[in-house]
């Protein structure tokens, strides 16, 4: 299974320091239509975080809305790099 993950927070955010191998797709984007994960295989686990939770929590409603059943909240980056490795 692919593994996807998802950096939700602002450009200059993400340039800060982001967790290797992630994408920026900010949280803005994707709720207004954002094509980045267009040609994504449904069944990628797609792990999204930003600072606290709280903008990635709301990214993976919107993803789950569009029919990516395998979303997870990561929280934030030290999260996602002790629980996935990444």
């Amino acid at each position: 299974m692919d593994r996807i993950i998802i950096d939700v927070r602002e450009p200059f955010e993400y340039k800060m320091g982001h967790v290797r191998g992630a994408i920026n797709v900010p949280l803005s984007k994707l709720m207004n239509g954002s094509k980045a994960l267009d040609g994504t295989n449904g069944d990628s686990e797609i792990i999204l975080y930003c600072n606290s939770g709280s903008r990635s929590g709301v990214a993976t409603n919107i993803l789950k809305s569009m029919g990516y059943a395998n979303t997870i909240n990561g929280i934030n980056k030290s999260n996602v790099i002790a629980k996935y490795g990444a």
